[in-house]
């Protein structure tokens, strides 16, 4: 995770991010309940592990899943924009990617991705921990050390809040990096600029939105990872396969029933000046309701729905990506303590 992540919604969007965002993210989504394993529970870190694996293990994941689909990623901003220059309209992901790398240089589809990274890090890194933390003492208050749906949901919502804290900012840089003919010469002139002529709330201008795409997203993907794990891996067994797929048509699903969502997102972190100026908007657009609005304007139904097919395509392999890494991690640590204590 647009995501999302995990934007794993960081979702692991959900660019994304929803968190892992995309968010995740993604970006991320939570960690799905599991039978205890040669008397450690697996379904969860081992009990021994420190936040600082929770960290490391949340990062790796991230960076991950947000930089290995990154191109796919910009090709969705370019595709959701409301009004785009002539020479920036595209009928497909793979001739809009052969076309900015024809037109606009090698590199072009990487731009941004170095803030994405940045933020990614941090972003999953506070989202695992956070999560893990919160379930384990929720589950000892609500069920005595059992596993519990309630306190996984609570941990989840409140890992996301901070995981989207960290990536909104990351995120705007990035959209505003990726755009056709995009005004900023670095990610850092891109900051400066936004903070001198916006302000510092336009990193946040987008944050109600995505927190309202995230959580739905983050539902929708655990139910459907959890819907999937049953049918194909029903005694929660370490296996990677299972992990790709589930995570795969999760994240497929999840992204698809978010793309509105993600669509007014993309306008407020954007700011397209021709898209407002054309229905009479002057200044900066704020809100979910007014982002809503004026995609309608812009667009008809159909405007909700653009870029879902290049949403879907990113975050397929970065939801599965998400979870295969991060059940590696859990597996990899429980099996290693075991060991250890044998």
């Amino acid at each position: 995770a647009g995501t999302g992540r995990m934007e794993l919604s960081c979702g692991v969007g959900g660019s994304a991010a929803a968190p892992p965002g995309p968010g995740p993210p993604p970006a991320a989504a939570a960690v799905p309940p599991v039978p205890p394993m040669e008397g450690e529970e697996y379904e969860s870190l081992p009990s021994g592990a420190s936040l600082g694996t929770h960290m490391v293990a949340g990062a790796v994941a991230g960076i991950m899943e947000h930089t290995v689909m990154y191109p796919v990623d910009s090709v969705k901003t370019r595709m959701q924009s409301l009004q785009p220059d002539p020479k920036a309209q595209y009928r497909s992901v793979y001739e809009a990617l052969k076309k900015i790398v024809l037109t606009e240089g090698f590199w072009r589809p990487l731009r941004g991705i170095n803030v994405t990274m940045l933020g990614a890090g941090p972003a999953h890194a506070m989202y695992f921990a956070c999560y893990e933390k919160m379930k384990k003492s929720l589950s000892d208050t609500f069920q005595h050390g059992g596993n519990s749906h309630l306190a996984n949901g609570i941990a989840g919502s409140v890992a996301t809040l901070l995981h989207d804290a960290v990536m909104n900012p990351a995120e705007v840089v990035k959209q505003r990096m990726q755009m056709f003919n995009s005004p900023y010469k670095s990610v850092l002139a891109c900051i400066r600029t936004v903070q001198k002529t916006e302000g510092f709330g336009a990193f946040y201008r987008s944050y109600t939105t995505q927190l309202t795409m995230n959580v739905p997203f983050q539902a929708i993907h655990f139910i459907t990872y959890e819907f999937m794990q049953e049918q194909i891996n029903p005694h929660r067994e370490y296996n990677p396969r299972s992990h790709i797929v589930s995570g795969a048509i999760a994240g497929a699903v999840a992204a698809a029933a978010t793309t509105p969502l993600d669509v007014c997102k993309t306008l407020l972190n954007t700011q397209e000046n021709m898209a407002l100026s054309s229905v009479n908007i002057s200044g900066h657009l704020t809100g979910m309701v007014n982002a809503f609005k004026t995609v309608y304007q812009l667009g008809g139904v159909p405007g909700y729905f653009r870029g879902v097919q290049a949403r879907v395509i990113y975050q397929m392999p970065s939801t599965a990506i998400a979870w295969s890494v991060y059940e590696f991690f859990k597996y990899f640590l429980t099996k290693h303590k075991l060991e250890k204590r044998a």
